[in-house]
């Protein structure tokens, strides 16, 4: 809805996100999580996942016992575990040796830790186990994504089958489009069960495969921030889980030129990109807001009677000008 050349819309909802503002979700720390969803929130991200990345299940445990509690209260709407049960080849920035293949115990543990508000899985389906994890935590209520994967486009559908839903950072940590091999991509663009992360920071698709995706999977694109604590920060030295990362020039890698690891662009920066890329306003803006909710099974996202008064005013151009979050003023107003 237009408001004098403006757009009153949704909060935006960010379904994969690590940390900002040098802050991580992946703490023992509550406070910290909180200042890191604080930092999402007052930029129009009034909905936000937190993202763990792979570690010990010990480690991944005691995180998601700490994160329940911030769930509890509303600051997050979950938690999403990307790993540890990704394929070693394609693991982008987790680091191998923590890699392992899901066993039934150690799934039904971090079931536990997360007391209910564990929400999406990322794993690769190829993985020993794994299509029994996806039918584990789908009957969990969890939402099971696939990625950081080198299946083929047959055990992705058969994945989906077994009730997976979300491709993780599409294009991302996977086996790439081949014309003899279509791959994950070409499996999930062709499932209309299936919704589409995208990152939409400019540096881990080239802006002719962001608007590709749009066009081939309509209402099914899911933008996606996947920051890390720099997001927000000035360039310089940060952790993503356990491991160092260098941010030069906005883009993070591991120390020593490394893997890409993470965005440090929030998930409003998102909508400028597509927009550049061509991608119509209010169809960004969809998949900023009802996509996400949509995979995820929240309520948020939308503007309707019932719905939490979460309430963007935005420019033309999709900046964000004013941010409400449960109907409080929060974000920095600009004339």
């Amino acid at each position: 809805m237009a408001a004098h050349g403006r757009y009153l819309a949704p909060g935006l909802v960010d379904m994969h996100c690590h940390g900002g503002g040098g802050h991580s979700f992946a703490t023992s720390c509550a406070d910290e999580a909180r200042a890191a969803a604080a930092t999402h929130h007052a930029a129009g991200v009034t909905t936000v996942m937190a993202s763990l990345v792979s570690d010990r299940i010990e480690v991944l445990e005691q995180q998601l016992e700490v994160l329940a509690g911030v769930a509890r209260t509303g600051e997050v709407a979950g938690m999403h575990l990307e790993g540890p049960w990704l394929s070693p080849a394609f693991r982008g920035a987790h680091p191998e040796a923590l890699l392992q293949a899901p066993t039934p115990g150690d799934v039904d543990r971090l079931l536990r830790a997360g007391r209910g508000h564990l929400r999406m899985v990322t794993l690769a389906p190829e993985l020993p186990g794994a299509l029994q994890a996806v039918r584990r935590l789908v009957a969990a209520g969890v939402v099971v994504a696939l990625g950081h994967t080198g299946a083929d486009a047959d055990t992705v559908r058969t994945a989906v089958d077994a009730g997976a839903s979300v491709l993780t950072h599409a294009c991302n940590g996977m086996r790439p489009l081949h014309h003899r091999d279509p791959g994950p991509v070409v499996a999930a663009l062709g499932d209309p069960r299936v919704t589409l992360e995208v990152i939409g920071d400019g540096v881990h698709l080239h802006p002719e495969v962001l608007a590709l995706i749009f066009r081939c999977a309509p209402g099914r694109v899911a933008l996606v921030s996947d920051a890390m604590p720099a997001a927000g920060c000035p360039d310089g030295t940060y952790r993503l889980g356990a491991q160092e990362v260098e941010v030069l020039g906005g883009v993070a890698r591991l120390a020593g030129g490394g893997s890409i690891a993470g965005s440090t662009t929030p998930l409003p920066g998102a909508l400028q990109v597509s927009r550049a890329a061509g991608v119509p306003a209010l169809v960004a803006l969809g998949a900023a807001t009802t996509a996400p909710s949509r995979a995820l099974g929240l309520s948020v996202g939308a503007l309707r009677p019932g719905a939490p008064a979460d309430v963007l005013l935005l420019d033309a151009d999709l900046q964000v000008q004013q941010v409400w979050r449960a109907g409080v003023p929060i974000g920095p107003a600009h004339d």
